[in-house]
């Protein structure tokens, strides 16, 4: 068996997980372990631990990259949506805002669960923060 690191080393202690299943999993609200448990307590709040399957996920890390990820999705979406619309389109300053701003920020708050639920099945599969067994120690800073 291969194990999985993060930055594509193999060693042979632990088996590869299958990032892109875990992932869509993650997506749709379920344990990246066992596809059946719920992955969220409340709106972006992780469970502590799977009900199915007991997989922890309290540990989990994913900070702020869905919210990262949710900007560079919605920006590249919404804005070339708004300069087709413009381009062909006689509305008045108002009237966009009227439409743009309220379905940018009703596709963000879709987006953003889904987003985080694949983030944290990504480290689950790659054994990232804790999900390797081992503890995940914060590094001292170089200068200090």
């Amino acid at each position: 068996m291969e194990q999985q690191v993060f930055g594509g080393q193999k060693k042979s202690a632990r088996p590869a997980r299958p990032v892109r299943d875990a992932m869509l999993r993650g997506a749709c609200n379920r344990c990246p372990h066992c596809g059946e448990g719920r992955l969220f307590a409340s709106f972006l709040k992780t469970v502590n631990r799977c009900e199915v399957c007991s997989e922890e996920m309290h540990h989990h890390r994913a900070d702020d990259l869905p919210a990262y990820l949710v900007v560079v999705i919605l920006g590249h979406i919404i804005v070339g949506a708004f300069m087709a619309f413009e381009a062909t389109s006689t509305l008045s300053t108002w009237q966009h805002l009227a439409i743009w701003i309220p379905l940018t920020v009703l596709s963000a708050l879709v987006l953003i669960r889904p987003v985080k639920g694949a983030v944290v099945g990504l480290q689950w599969a790659l054994y990232m923060h804790g999900f390797g067994g081992e503890e995940d120690a914060i590094e001292a800073h170089p200068e200090a």
